[in-house]
């Protein structure tokens, strides 16, 4: 069994682009549904994602926070094709760019489609304590706020979201995370 220990912040200006090492296209959807999931009918989430050319399979469990069980598998990609026709809700479609900063790899994550405008960055950690020095152009950390989980997103785009949804980072004011 493997343990994701994740954090994820939202990311302002443009400084992380020129740090850039690689960036690749990823396009996923959920076999699940995420209002099944939120509201503890269903216990895990179950992705599909195509990663430029390779495939795969991923189920985490139900939490918020910085620590879940993940489980990921290799498919065909001509299977991951069929089952993203599958998907319950819509598909989120992203550039993935991977920078390297003080010694650890951040995952700044670029939405396009009805998710654009969003950028966030994750960092995996070896330990929830394990301490790390944020970029300067990492911002308000959004790591239990449910509406930025890209399970969410593909049910409720970035797109739909009001104003005061966009500024609002406190999951207390979260209207996914609400019953």
């Amino acid at each position: 069994m493997g343990i994701e220990i994740e954090r994820k912040f939202l990311v302002s200006g443009e400084a992380w682009r020129s740090a850039a090492e690689r960036s690749e296209d990823m396009a996923q959807g959920y076999l699940n549904d995420q209002e099944a999931v939120a509201s503890g009918r269903e216990r895990a989430s179950v992705r599909v994602r195509l990663e430029g050319a390779q495939a795969r399979l991923n189920i985490k469990s139900r939490a918020v926070g910085h620590t879940r069980q993940e489980f990921e598998y290799p498919l065909p990609v001509a299977d991951a094709e069929a089952l993203l026709a599958l998907c319950a809700g819509g598909l989120v479609r992203k550039r993935r760019h991977f920078v390297r900063h003080a010694g650890w790899l951040w995952e700044v994550d670029e939405f396009l489609d009805a998710n654009a405008g969003l950028v966030v960055a994750e960092i995996e950690l070896p330990s929830a304590d394990a301490a790390f020095e944020r970029p300067d152009w990492v911002d308000v950390e959004v790591t239990d706020c449910l509406r930025y989980y890209n399970q969410v997103l593909s049910a409720r785009p970035y797109a739909q979201w009001s104003e005061d949804e966009r500024r609002a980072t406190d999951a207390r004011r979260d209207p996914a995370a609400q019953g």
